[in-house]
């Protein structure tokens, strides 16, 4: 069922960054990086899948989250809503179910065997699809997710997630120049404005992810192993 209320982006960013660190899906740890897919060290990591385990937060932040796509990009803008293997499939399916739309998922690569299928699920020539994952960093991931799903002769112009970085100055021009538009609910610093608000870590803590965030590029150097 569709939301026919909601509030607007800069509060349901600030109850999204609360959310997810009500269930500990945020994780700040400035003397002991966390090693993130790139090799790169951060001290700030985000577990959105956590999220699928507690239903009130879950329903809550896939209402935001179908509402803020609606809005930016139309109420009869899709025919498809897909999944990006593996974390974007449940969401998917809940940003689906909301639009009263189909369902597929985009595999990372073939599997291989079969029919050696990227698309799982009816995806047909000339569908407008939405891309939904859990979160995005630099983007790049997702650019595979959407030529996979242009290659059925489907068009993907939109991207949806919960939790953009947001400190990477390349990542919607990254997307943008691939034709794609990104749609999220919150991003680091959202959620580092509601820590503070919280005393949810200490302030040395707090500091040091404050330091990344404004220069991610040149704190990741500097704590290379």
């Amino acid at each position: 069922m569709i939301p026919s209320s909601y509030p607007d982006a800069a509060e349901m960013a600030r109850l999204t960054a609360r959310m997810l660190l009500e269930i500990k899906a945020v994780n700040f740890n400035s003397k002991d990086p966390f090693t993130l897919s790139s090799g790169l060290p951060s001290p700030t990591y985000v577990d959105c899948r956590k999220l699928i385990s507690y239903p009130r937060i879950r329903s809550t932040l896939m209402d935001f989250l179908t509402v803020t796509v609606m809005r930016n990009a139309g109420f009869e803008a899709f025919d498809n809503i897909a999944g990006g293997e593996t974390a974007g499939i449940p969401f998917a399916a809940l940003v689906a179910e909301r639009m009263a739309l189909p369902m597929t998922y985009v595999r990372k690569k073939p599997k291989g065997y079969g029919k050696n299928a990227r698309i799982e699920g009816d995806m047909t020539e000339g569908q407008r699809v939405l891309l939904v994952e859990d979160l995005t960093t630099d983007g790049g991931s997702k650019l595979s997710f959407v030529d996979a799903i242009r290659e059925t002769g489907a068009t993907c112009a939109h991207t949806a997630v919960i939790f953009y970085y947001g400190i990477f100055p390349q990542t919607e021009k990254t997307l943008g120049d691939h034709g794609v538009n990104l749609h999220s609910l919150c991003t680091w610093w959202d959620v580092l404005t509601e820590a503070k608000a919280q005393n949810a870590f200490d302030a040395a803590t707090l500091q040091e992810v404050e330091a990344f965030l404004n220069a991610p590029k040149e704190w990741q150097e500097l704590h290379k192993k």
